[in-house]
């Protein structure tokens, strides 16, 4: 019996030993050093083999090695094996070295380490000096900014991800950003991160764990050159020390480091002018086009949608629709314009639309004519024109207008009154009328209230006749005055969503981006900081109503990635209020 349980025993520990992965690794004690120091490097492997080959260990030299350790041990019935190769070396000049492969045979299979580059330096002071907290945090921290694209179009998309990059050797406790980007140039709209998750991934070859800290989408607004500022970091890391605490744990030390992104530079193609639509508004991406009525048959008096609707992928909200032409005897009001566009880290999508309200006058049938809509496929590095078909509305009922009922002769034809049958009657003689008693109408305060009022009533409506035409003829300026009750809407869009940071600050962008479209007749590809300023300038704004409009830009900006509280919500809304009024009065139009 005792022997059966030894062979179960080693059958057991034999396979657990057998399922055990292969490794062979280079480790290093020191990947920068002084010309004066000295480099230790160990090749490890958790399983013994056979016909060991070294690098040829090009610029070192090699002081000691190869001596050669084996260790092993039981742990809980699993047994653990490791064999080390160890070589000291020395450099030979400054520079930058790869130390290249070495390679063994384990298990008739042939196995190779990563190469590893060391970074020689000038000579140092106390080369036998341990490293500090600081310089290992420094070694194994890292902060990249991983951007899509850097040689875009004009507005196209480009995410960028922040990744910070530890080393085993080390872990982060905490960290908290100093300096946030603020992405001149660009339109920008930050990912909301939930929760951090810890993957493993490698740095310049080497095995490190990263969190991506920060998503970010942006659309470039002009050509050239531009500059992503970097994100700063204040981050707390423990380091590992020799010492140990009282229960033979390994003792930490702390270190504060601050490390940035470093700036990145993208330079942002202009859209090609070869083949370029009449009527491009700047779209860039890929689109759907589509003119749609609510319905095709109705009355004169009653009125219809015409929905014109872009949808897709690309910069949905940074260009103009087409707009939708009518015959003049159609009455035609302002299209509201609503959008459902969501944006993750490779852009925005969905759609947006332009919904016209349209109120035929006479009985016939008019057109809605075709629309062409043009867009720039980046990936196909051409432009598209979309166009919608033709709708024929019919007006089935209603007055006639006198230019669309001409005869043969090119005169107006001529009415057909249809009598209808009893249209008179024959008069009675004997009316049998009775006499009204004490009801004396003739010069009472009902007649006089009758017969004057109506006169009296006369120069008010010419007043009011002349302020409507007046009203209309002001063409700006019932544009403007359409484009302002927008904005009032959308800020009170905004109220509502007070508490709902998102929903809140697309509101209040939103609002004041119709405000500009109407005020300073900027189209929405021009929606540049620089510009507004220039703008507000030329029409003689003052300096502190441009400084807190801009501000008001900045916190939307701001907000989509820092926390925010309801009362500074507030302040948002009414400085924005109080700033849209202020430039109502100081705005040369």
């Amino acid at each position: 019996m005792k022997r059966h349980i030894i062979y179960i025993f080693l059958i057991i520990t034999t396979l657990g030993y057998a399922q055990d992965e292969v490794t062979f690794e280079a480790k290093v004690s020191k990947e920068q050093l002084g010309l004066n120091e000295r480099l230790r490097i160990d090749f490890e492997m958790n399983k013994d083999g056979d016909n060991f080959v070294p690098p040829n260990f090009e610029n070192f030299r090699v002081l000691m090695g190869p001596s050669q350790s084996v260790s092993q041990s039981w742990i809980n019935g699993k047994r653990s094996f490791s064999k080390t190769y160890s070589y000291i070396l020395a450099p030979k000049k400054k520079g930058t070295f790869t130390i290249k492969q070495a390679v063994i045979e384990i298990d008739s299979q042939t196995y190779k380490t990563v190469p590893i580059t060391i970074q020689v330096t000038a000579a140092v002071d106390n080369p036998n000096a341990p490293k500090g907290a600081d310089d290992i945090a420094d070694e194994n921290l890292h902060l990249v900014a991983e951007i899509s694209n850097p040689n875009p179009y004009l507005n196209e998309a480009v995410s960028i991800l922040y990744k910070l990059y530890v080393s085993p050797k080390i872990s982060v406790s905490d960290f908290r950003p100093i300096d946030n980007p603020t992405y001149n140039n660009f339109w920008s709209q930050n990912m909301e991160i939930k929760r951090w998750k810890v993957e493993n991934g490698t740095y310049k070859g080497k095995a490190y764990r990263y969190v991506i800290l920060k998503k970010v989408v942006v659309y470039p607004q002009k050509t050239g050159a531009l500059e992503i500022e970097p994100l700063t970091l204040d981050v707390t890391v423990d380091v590992p020390t020799n010492k140990q605490d009282i229960f033979g744990g390994r003792v930490y030390k702390q270190a504060h480091k601050t490390i940035a992104a470093g700036s990145r530079t993208i330079r942002v193609k202009p859209l090609p002018d070869n083949g370029k639509p009449e009527g491009f508004t700047g779209a860039v991406g890929s689109f759907d086009f589509n003119v749609v009525p609510s319905k095709t048959d109705l009355k004169a008096g009653e009125s219809l949608e015409a929905m014109i609707e872009v949808s897709g992928k690309g910069n949905l909200k940074l260009f103009d629709l087409p707009k939708l032409k009518l015959p003049s005897s159609v009455e035609v009001y302002e299209p509201e314009f609503k959008s459902n566009v969501s944006t993750n880290i490779s852009g925005m999508q969905g759609k947006i639309t332009d919904d016209y309200t349209i109120v035929p006058q006479y009985k016939g049938k008019f057109q809605i004519p075709t629309i062409s809509f043009s867009y720039f496929d980046p990936k196909l590095e051409r432009y598209k024109t979309l166009t919608s078909p033709e709708h024929i509305i019919n007006v089935y009922e209603g007055p006639t207008s006198d230019d669309d009922v001409i005869t043969e002769n090119n005169q107006p034809e001529k009415q057909v009154v249809n009598s209808v049958d009893s249209s008179f009657k024959f008069l009675k003689l004997t009316p049998n009328l009775q006499p009204i008693e004490n009801q004396t109408f003739f010069g009472s305060k009902a007649f006089y209230i009758l017969f004057f009022g109506p006169l009296l009533l006369i120069p008010l409506f010419i007043i009011i006749g002349k302020k409507k035409k007046a009203l209309e003829a002001d063409i700006e300026g019932t544009k403007r005055r359409k484009a302002n009750k927008l904005a009032k809407k959308y800020l009170s869009e905004a109220k509502k969503n007070l508490g709902d940071k998102e929903s809140f600050y697309e509101a209040m962008e939103r609002a004041l981006h119709n405000y500009l479209k109407a005020q300073l007749k900027i189209e929405t590809s021009d929606f540049s900081k620089e510009k507004i300023t220039d703008l507000l300038r030329t029409n003689k704004v003052d300096e502190t109503v441009i400084t807190s409009f801009i501000s008001i830009l900045n916190s939307c900006e701001l907000a989509r990635y820092t926390p925010t509280s309801v009362v500074t919500m507030q302040q948002d809304y009414d400085k924005a209020a109080n700033t849209i009024s202020l430039i109502d009065k100081q705005v040369k139009v």
